[in-house]
């Protein structure tokens, strides 16, 4: 199994799942969304890892008055351990906020507070994801780990990214590999 895809040089809009060679630590059990990812290294967002808040404390947190939208209970995310004080959302609508990337077909990230004031007045009817941080790679540093068999990888699925209950995305993109990465060892071998 090829662990960056032929067809590119690059696994944006992929996710990375944790193998158990990454037991210990941050991302143990986690699941990556790859936003970015090039020469100069990768940026991603850990989707399966809540804090424990809903997005409304957030918003009492900037000061606005939110309404009753389908995303005012949803948990944040601990999307990675870089910029931990800094919002990063992932949705499934484009809109026209201040700081958007479309990841992929269907998936965008915004960096900026206009999104949040969108979702507090109920303007963004899709779904929306929102992590505190982000994980981050230099160039070559996730290639390295890949190598090392810390990481497995395949084309991202916004079913799992938006509607799959947060304990159960890295099971569900496994299985998108046809694998149950729970039953995996963490002796890897390299042929």
């Amino acid at each position: 199994m090829s662990l960056i895809p032929k067809h590119a040089n690059s696994l944006k809009d992929h996710f990375l799942m944790a193998t158990p060679a990454l037991s210990g630590g941050f991302f143990a059990k986690s699941l990556t969304y790859i936003c970015e990812h090039n020469a100069l290294g990768a940026m991603g967002i850990v989707i399966n890892q809540p804090l424990g808040i809903p997005l409304a404390e957030i918003f009492e947190q900037l000061d606005l008055e939110a309404g009753c939208g389908n995303n005012i209970d949803q948990a944040v995310l601990a999307g990675g351990p870089v910029q931990v004080e800094h919002g990063f959302l992932l949705h499934d609508e484009a809109g026209s906020w201040e700081s958007t990337l479309q990841i992929g077909p269907g998936t965008w990230l915004t960096t900026s507070k206009d999104i949040l004031e969108g979702i507090a007045n109920g303007d963004v009817k899709g779904h929306v994801l929102m992590a505190l941080g982000y994980a981050g790679w230099s160039a070559g540093q996730l290639e390295d780990e890949l190598a090392d068999n810390a990481w497995l990888t395949v084309a991202a699925n916004n079913e799992i990214l938006f509607a799959t209950p947060y304990e159960k995305r890295l099971q569900a993109a496994g299985r998108l590999l046809g694998i149950d990465i729970h039953l995996m060892s963490d002796a890897a071998g390299h042929s």
